[in-house]
Protein backbone atom coordinates (compact mmCIF):
# COMPACT_ATOMS: atom_id res chain seq x y z
CA UNK A 1 0.00 0.00 0.00
CA UNK A 2 1.44 3.53 -0.44
CA UNK A 3 1.14 6.60 1.25
CA UNK A 4 0.07 9.99 -0.28
CA UNK A 5 2.73 12.72 0.44
CA UNK A 6 1.29 16.40 -0.65
CA UNK A 7 3.57 18.84 -0.75
CA UNK A 8 1.42 22.69 -1.56
CA UNK A 9 -0.17 23.86 -2.87
CA UNK A 10 0.92 26.74 -0.68
CA UNK A 11 4.49 25.29 0.84
CA UNK A 12 8.06 27.41 1.28
CA UNK A 13 9.22 25.37 -1.58
CA UNK A 14 6.82 27.21 -4.11
CA UNK A 15 6.29 31.13 -5.21
CA UNK A 16 3.63 29.82 -7.46
CA UNK A 17 0.84 27.75 -5.64
CA UNK A 18 1.22 24.37 -6.93
CA UNK A 19 0.23 20.69 -5.59
CA UNK A 20 2.41 17.70 -5.92
CA UNK A 21 1.35 14.41 -4.40
CA UNK A 22 3.90 12.27 -4.28
CA UNK A 23 2.79 8.32 -4.03
CA UNK A 24 5.29 6.95 -1.60
CA UNK A 25 6.05 3.15 -0.99
CA UNK A 26 7.87 2.73 2.40
CA UNK A 27 10.80 5.46 1.89
CA UNK A 28 10.80 5.49 -1.86
CA UNK A 29 8.64 7.45 -4.39
CA UNK A 30 6.69 5.18 -6.79
CA UNK A 31 4.70 8.19 -8.43
CA UNK A 32 3.90 11.99 -8.47
CA UNK A 33 1.03 13.81 -9.58
CA UNK A 34 1.48 17.53 -10.46
CA UNK A 35 -1.59 20.07 -10.50
CA UNK A 36 -1.08 23.94 -11.42
CA UNK A 37 -3.57 26.88 -12.06
CA UNK A 38 -4.18 27.42 -8.24
CA UNK A 39 -3.89 31.31 -8.16
CA UNK A 40 -5.11 32.84 -11.48
CA UNK A 41 -4.21 36.92 -10.88
CA UNK A 42 -5.23 37.76 -14.83
CA UNK A 43 -2.26 39.20 -15.56
CA UNK A 44 -2.62 38.97 -19.49
CA UNK A 45 -6.04 39.96 -19.33
CA UNK A 46 -4.97 43.21 -17.21
CA UNK A 47 -2.18 44.03 -19.83
CA UNK A 48 -5.21 43.91 -22.38
CA UNK A 49 -6.53 46.88 -20.54
CA UNK A 50 -3.61 48.74 -20.67
CA UNK A 51 -1.58 51.13 -22.43
CA UNK A 52 1.75 50.02 -24.40
CA UNK A 53 3.53 51.99 -21.64
CA UNK A 54 1.91 51.09 -18.58
CA UNK A 55 2.43 47.10 -19.08
CA UNK A 56 5.89 46.50 -17.93
CA UNK A 57 4.29 47.85 -14.57
CA UNK A 58 2.28 45.23 -14.39
CA UNK A 59 4.08 42.13 -16.47
CA UNK A 60 7.17 43.05 -14.05
CA UNK A 61 4.92 42.04 -10.50
CA UNK A 62 4.32 37.92 -12.66
CA UNK A 63 7.52 37.24 -10.01
CA UNK A 64 9.42 39.32 -7.93
CA UNK A 65 12.64 37.75 -8.35
CA UNK A 66 12.26 38.25 -12.67
CA UNK A 67 10.57 41.96 -12.36
CA UNK A 68 13.04 42.60 -14.83
CA UNK A 69 13.05 39.85 -17.00
CA UNK A 70 9.59 40.04 -18.14
CA UNK A 71 9.27 43.42 -18.86
CA UNK A 72 12.24 42.95 -21.21
CA UNK A 73 10.61 39.99 -22.97
CA UNK A 74 7.23 41.73 -23.13
CA UNK A 75 9.30 45.19 -24.63
CA UNK A 76 10.90 43.10 -26.94
CA UNK A 77 8.28 41.91 -28.13
CA UNK A 78 6.42 45.32 -28.86
CA UNK A 79 10.43 46.39 -30.42
CA UNK A 80 9.71 43.40 -32.81
CA UNK A 81 6.69 43.80 -33.49
CA UNK A 82 6.82 47.70 -34.54
CA UNK A 83 10.62 47.04 -35.96
CA UNK A 84 11.72 49.48 -32.85
CA UNK A 85 15.57 50.13 -32.44
CA UNK A 86 16.69 50.50 -29.32
CA UNK A 87 19.74 53.19 -28.33
CA UNK A 88 23.36 51.23 -27.52
CA UNK A 89 23.37 52.64 -23.81
CA UNK A 90 20.15 51.24 -23.48
CA UNK A 91 20.61 48.04 -24.29
CA UNK A 92 23.91 48.33 -21.45
CA UNK A 93 21.24 49.58 -19.03
CA UNK A 94 18.91 46.54 -19.08
CA UNK A 95 22.20 43.85 -19.27
CA UNK A 96 23.35 45.32 -16.05
CA UNK A 97 20.11 45.52 -14.71
CA UNK A 98 18.88 41.33 -15.48
CA UNK A 99 22.09 40.36 -14.10
CA UNK A 100 22.07 42.33 -10.86
CA UNK A 101 18.73 39.86 -10.62
CA UNK A 102 20.60 37.18 -11.39
CA UNK A 103 22.80 37.24 -8.76
CA UNK A 104 19.76 38.26 -6.57
CA UNK A 105 17.78 34.82 -7.59
CA UNK A 106 21.05 32.53 -7.74
CA UNK A 107 22.06 33.71 -4.43
CA UNK A 108 18.34 33.57 -2.69
CA UNK A 109 18.23 29.79 -3.92
CA UNK A 110 21.77 28.74 -2.92
CA UNK A 111 20.65 29.91 0.65
CA UNK A 112 17.18 28.43 0.85
CA UNK A 113 18.71 25.26 -0.93
CA UNK A 114 21.31 25.15 1.72
CA UNK A 115 18.78 25.10 4.60
CA UNK A 116 17.02 22.06 3.07
CA UNK A 117 20.06 20.17 3.03
CA UNK A 118 20.44 21.42 7.26
CA UNK A 119 23.77 23.83 6.30
CA UNK A 120 22.01 26.79 7.86
CA UNK A 121 25.89 28.11 7.59
CA UNK A 122 25.28 28.16 3.85
CA UNK A 123 21.80 30.13 4.49
CA UNK A 124 23.20 32.63 6.04
CA UNK A 125 26.13 33.27 3.75
CA UNK A 126 24.35 33.06 0.58
CA UNK A 127 21.72 35.61 1.96
CA UNK A 128 24.83 37.66 3.19
CA UNK A 129 26.02 38.21 0.51
CA UNK A 130 23.04 38.90 -1.74
CA UNK A 131 22.20 42.13 0.35
CA UNK A 132 25.17 43.89 -1.72
CA UNK A 133 23.65 42.99 -4.77
CA UNK A 134 20.08 44.29 -3.63
CA UNK A 135 21.50 47.45 -2.10
CA UNK A 136 23.48 48.34 -5.76
CA UNK A 137 20.07 47.67 -7.51
CA UNK A 138 18.06 50.26 -5.06
CA UNK A 139 21.23 52.89 -5.99
CA UNK A 140 20.96 52.29 -9.51
CA UNK A 141 17.32 52.19 -9.81
CA UNK A 142 15.51 53.54 -6.79
CA UNK A 143 14.04 50.07 -5.99
CA UNK A 144 15.30 46.60 -4.63
CA UNK A 145 13.12 44.49 -6.64
CA UNK A 146 10.42 46.15 -9.49
CA UNK A 147 12.87 48.36 -10.90
CA UNK A 148 10.65 49.98 -13.08
CA UNK A 149 13.63 50.86 -15.96
CA UNK A 150 12.12 48.48 -18.97
CA UNK A 151 9.70 50.88 -21.90
CA UNK A 152 9.42 50.08 -25.25
CA UNK A 153 12.20 51.88 -27.17
CA UNK A 154 14.55 52.11 -24.17
CA UNK A 155 14.94 51.97 -19.90
CA UNK A 156 13.23 55.00 -18.32
CA UNK A 157 15.96 56.17 -16.32
CA UNK A 158 19.41 56.71 -17.16
CA UNK A 159 22.55 55.42 -14.96
CA UNK A 160 24.43 57.59 -12.48
CA UNK A 161 28.29 57.11 -13.68
CA UNK A 162 29.51 58.23 -10.55
CA UNK A 163 28.08 55.19 -8.57
CA UNK A 164 30.17 52.39 -11.04
CA UNK A 165 33.31 52.76 -9.16
CA UNK A 166 31.37 51.94 -5.88
CA UNK A 167 29.52 49.05 -7.98
CA UNK A 168 32.79 47.60 -9.20
CA UNK A 169 34.38 47.53 -6.13
CA UNK A 170 31.33 45.92 -4.25
CA UNK A 171 31.68 43.17 -7.63
CA UNK A 172 35.04 42.45 -6.58
CA UNK A 173 33.92 41.52 -3.02
CA UNK A 174 31.41 39.53 -4.65
CA UNK A 175 33.69 37.45 -6.83
CA UNK A 176 36.10 36.72 -3.87
CA UNK A 177 32.75 35.20 -1.82
CA UNK A 178 31.35 33.46 -4.86
CA UNK A 179 34.50 31.40 -5.60
CA UNK A 180 34.52 30.76 -1.58
CA UNK A 181 30.83 29.57 -1.72
CA UNK A 182 32.41 27.63 -5.56
CA UNK A 183 35.03 26.00 -3.31
CA UNK A 184 32.48 25.39 -0.12
CA UNK A 185 30.10 23.14 -2.47
CA UNK A 186 32.72 21.52 -4.52
CA UNK A 187 35.26 20.32 -1.64
CA UNK A 188 32.70 19.28 0.10
CA UNK A 189 32.52 15.02 0.39
CA UNK A 190 29.27 15.68 2.38
CA UNK A 191 27.46 17.19 -0.35
CA UNK A 192 28.86 15.36 -2.99
CA UNK A 193 27.21 12.07 -1.36
CA UNK A 194 24.09 14.16 -0.44
CA UNK A 195 23.88 15.50 -3.87
CA UNK A 196 25.35 13.81 -6.61
CA UNK A 197 23.12 10.97 -8.63
CA UNK A 198 20.13 12.67 -6.90
CA UNK A 199 17.56 13.56 -9.54
CA UNK A 200 18.55 12.82 -12.15
CA UNK A 201 16.93 14.42 -15.33
CA UNK A 202 19.02 12.54 -18.46
CA UNK A 203 19.00 14.91 -21.42
CA UNK A 204 16.59 13.22 -23.27
CA UNK A 205 13.95 14.07 -20.91
CA UNK A 206 15.41 17.22 -20.60
CA UNK A 207 14.31 17.72 -24.11
CA UNK A 208 11.92 15.61 -24.00
CA UNK A 209 9.65 17.77 -21.26
CA UNK A 210 11.48 21.05 -22.75
CA UNK A 211 12.83 22.51 -19.51
CA UNK A 212 14.93 25.39 -19.24
CA UNK A 213 17.64 27.18 -17.82
CA UNK A 214 19.72 25.77 -15.21
CA UNK A 215 17.83 23.09 -15.07
CA UNK A 216 18.73 21.97 -18.46
CA UNK A 217 22.19 23.62 -18.23
CA UNK A 218 23.02 21.01 -15.68
CA UNK A 219 21.76 17.70 -18.09
CA UNK A 220 24.40 18.79 -20.70
CA UNK A 221 22.37 20.67 -22.79
CA UNK A 222 24.22 24.50 -23.08
CA UNK A 223 21.15 26.28 -24.33
CA UNK A 224 20.96 29.82 -23.25
CA UNK A 225 18.46 32.40 -25.02
CA UNK A 226 21.53 35.43 -24.40
CA UNK A 227 23.67 33.61 -26.55
CA UNK A 228 21.36 31.68 -29.11
CA UNK A 229 19.41 34.66 -29.42
CA UNK A 230 21.21 37.69 -28.61
CA UNK A 231 19.33 40.75 -27.13
CA UNK A 232 20.09 44.16 -24.88
CA UNK A 233 23.99 44.19 -24.60
CA UNK A 234 24.71 40.04 -24.96
CA UNK A 235 26.50 40.10 -27.87
CA UNK A 236 28.67 43.12 -27.51
CA UNK A 237 30.47 41.75 -24.60
CA UNK A 238 32.42 38.42 -23.47
CA UNK A 239 31.37 35.48 -21.47
CA UNK A 240 30.48 31.82 -21.56
CA UNK A 241 27.37 29.78 -20.89
CA UNK A 242 27.48 27.45 -17.98
CA UNK A 243 27.16 23.68 -18.15
CA UNK A 244 27.53 20.51 -16.45
CA UNK A 245 26.76 16.97 -17.53
CA UNK A 246 26.54 15.43 -14.15
CA UNK A 247 22.33 15.38 -14.14
CA UNK A 248 21.45 15.73 -11.05
CA UNK A 249 20.81 18.03 -8.28
CA UNK A 250 24.79 18.70 -7.70
CA UNK A 251 25.06 19.75 -11.24
CA UNK A 252 21.90 22.72 -11.06
CA UNK A 253 23.54 24.12 -8.04
CA UNK A 254 27.00 24.04 -9.76
CA UNK A 255 25.51 25.76 -12.47
CA UNK A 256 23.60 28.32 -10.92
CA UNK A 257 27.17 29.40 -8.97
CA UNK A 258 29.33 29.67 -11.64
CA UNK A 259 26.43 31.41 -13.52
CA UNK A 260 26.86 34.26 -10.67
CA UNK A 261 30.33 34.78 -11.50
CA UNK A 262 29.52 35.04 -15.32
CA UNK A 263 26.67 37.46 -13.93
CA UNK A 264 29.70 39.42 -12.67
CA UNK A 265 31.77 39.59 -15.57
CA UNK A 266 28.99 40.72 -17.62
CA UNK A 267 27.98 43.43 -15.23
CA UNK A 268 32.09 44.60 -15.04
CA UNK A 269 32.52 44.44 -18.63
CA UNK A 270 28.73 46.54 -19.38
CA UNK A 271 30.20 49.25 -16.79
CA UNK A 272 33.34 49.58 -18.35
CA UNK A 273 32.09 49.73 -22.30
CA UNK A 274 28.91 52.28 -21.53
CA UNK A 275 29.09 55.02 -23.46
CA UNK A 276 27.13 58.16 -23.35
CA UNK A 277 24.20 58.51 -25.27
CA UNK A 278 20.31 58.34 -25.72
CA UNK A 279 18.38 55.76 -23.56
CA UNK A 280 15.32 56.17 -25.28
CA UNK A 281 14.09 55.88 -28.68
CA UNK A 282 11.29 58.28 -28.15
CA UNK A 283 8.45 55.56 -29.41
CA UNK A 284 5.11 57.64 -29.87
CA UNK A 285 2.91 55.32 -31.39
CA UNK A 286 2.58 51.36 -32.22
CA UNK A 287 1.64 49.93 -35.62
CA UNK A 288 -1.10 46.49 -35.88
CA UNK A 289 1.18 43.46 -36.18
CA UNK A 290 2.52 40.66 -33.43
CA UNK A 291 5.78 40.36 -32.18
CA UNK A 292 7.82 37.88 -29.80
CA UNK A 293 9.81 38.30 -27.46
CA UNK A 294 12.49 36.17 -24.84
CA UNK A 295 14.90 36.52 -22.22
CA UNK A 296 16.75 34.29 -20.37
CA UNK A 297 15.50 34.52 -16.63
CA UNK A 298 17.60 32.85 -13.58
CA UNK A 299 15.45 30.23 -13.89
CA UNK A 300 14.94 29.51 -18.22
CA UNK A 301 13.68 31.66 -20.77
CA UNK A 302 10.95 33.92 -20.47
CA UNK A 303 8.49 34.13 -23.55
CA UNK A 304 5.82 37.10 -24.21
CA UNK A 305 3.71 37.57 -27.41
CA UNK A 306 2.19 40.80 -28.01
CA UNK A 307 -0.72 41.52 -30.82
CA UNK A 308 -1.82 45.02 -32.02
CA UNK A 309 -4.82 46.23 -33.67
CA UNK A 310 -3.19 50.10 -34.14
CA UNK A 311 -4.52 51.19 -30.83
CA UNK A 312 -2.49 52.26 -27.63
CA UNK A 313 -3.25 48.66 -25.57
CA UNK A 314 -2.72 45.11 -27.18
CA UNK A 315 -5.09 43.31 -28.16
CA UNK A 316 -3.67 40.10 -26.78
CA UNK A 317 -0.47 39.35 -24.73
CA UNK A 318 0.34 36.05 -23.73
CA UNK A 319 3.56 35.75 -21.06
CA UNK A 320 5.19 31.65 -20.32
CA UNK A 321 7.38 31.71 -17.62
CA UNK A 322 10.01 29.00 -16.87
CA UNK A 323 8.66 27.63 -14.23
CA UNK A 324 5.90 26.23 -16.40
CA UNK A 325 8.10 24.50 -18.41
CA UNK A 326 10.47 22.99 -15.55
CA UNK A 327 7.65 21.80 -13.25
CA UNK A 328 6.93 18.42 -15.56
CA UNK A 329 10.49 17.39 -15.61
CA UNK A 330 9.50 16.09 -11.24
CA UNK A 331 7.92 12.76 -12.84
CA UNK A 332 11.71 12.18 -14.44
CA UNK A 333 13.77 13.32 -11.56
CA UNK A 334 11.77 12.15 -8.19
CA UNK A 335 10.14 8.93 -9.14
CA UNK A 336 12.48 6.41 -7.29
CA UNK A 337 14.14 8.36 -5.05
CA UNK A 338 13.72 8.64 -1.27
CA UNK A 339 11.01 10.84 0.35
CA UNK A 340 14.17 12.42 2.26
CA UNK A 341 15.74 13.80 -0.91
CA UNK A 342 11.88 15.27 -2.41
CA UNK A 343 11.92 18.36 -1.13
CA UNK A 344 15.30 19.30 -2.67
CA UNK A 345 14.76 17.62 -6.11
CA UNK A 346 11.42 19.80 -6.43
CA UNK A 347 13.47 22.79 -4.99
CA UNK A 348 16.27 22.04 -7.59
CA UNK A 349 14.41 23.85 -10.69
CA UNK A 350 13.95 26.89 -8.49
CA UNK A 351 10.21 27.11 -8.64
CA UNK A 352 8.84 30.46 -7.02
CA UNK A 353 8.50 30.14 -3.22
CA UNK A 354 5.34 31.16 -0.93
CA UNK A 355 5.48 32.67 2.30
CA UNK A 356 2.94 30.59 3.32
CA UNK A 357 3.33 27.33 4.51
CA UNK A 358 0.48 24.38 4.73
CA UNK A 359 1.97 21.15 4.00
CA UNK A 360 1.05 18.05 5.57
CA UNK A 361 1.76 14.15 5.18
CA UNK A 362 -1.45 11.96 5.03
CA UNK A 363 -1.58 8.43 5.83
CA UNK A 364 -4.24 7.33 2.72
CA UNK A 365 -5.95 4.73 4.39
CA UNK A 366 -6.32 5.88 7.68
CA UNK A 367 -6.66 9.91 6.47
CA UNK A 368 -4.30 10.82 9.73
CA UNK A 369 -2.02 13.34 9.71
CA UNK A 370 1.69 11.53 9.89
CA UNK A 371 4.35 14.36 8.84
CA UNK A 372 4.25 18.62 8.49
CA UNK A 373 5.83 20.33 6.47
CA UNK A 374 8.73 21.43 8.83
CA UNK A 375 8.96 17.10 9.52
CA UNK A 376 9.52 16.42 5.86
CA UNK A 377 12.63 19.27 5.76
CA UNK A 378 13.85 17.76 9.33
CA UNK A 379 14.16 14.55 7.69
CA UNK A 380 16.09 16.43 4.30
CA UNK A 381 18.51 17.75 7.83
CA UNK A 382 18.66 13.99 9.09
CA UNK A 383 20.05 12.52 6.19
CA UNK A 384 22.78 15.20 5.27
CA UNK A 385 23.74 14.92 9.26
CA UNK A 386 23.76 11.02 9.34
CA UNK A 387 26.17 11.06 5.94
CA UNK A 388 28.41 13.59 8.24
CA UNK A 389 28.79 10.67 11.09
CA UNK A 390 29.01 7.92 8.53
CA UNK A 391 31.27 10.22 6.12
CA UNK A 392 33.69 11.23 9.92
CA UNK A 393 32.77 14.67 9.00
Amino acid sequence: MTTIVPIGPFHPLLEEPELFRLHVDGETVVDIEVEIGWNHRGIEKICETKTFDQVPFVVERICGICSACHPTAYVQAVEDLADIEVPERALYIRSVITELERLHSHLLWLGLAGHFLGYNTVFMWAWKYREPVLDICEELTGNRNNYAMLKVGGVRRDLDESLFPSVLERMDDLDKHLNMLVGAVTDDPVLHARLKGVGILTPEAARAYGALGPTVRASGIPIDVRRDHPYAAYDLVDWDVISVDSCDVYGRAVVRLLECLESVKIIRRCLDQMRPGEIDSGVKEIPPGEGIGHAEAPRGETFHYVRSDGTNRPIRHKARAPTYMNLPTCRATTVGESITDATIILASVDPCYSCTERMGVYDASTGQKALDGKQLIKLSQEKTRQLREEMGE
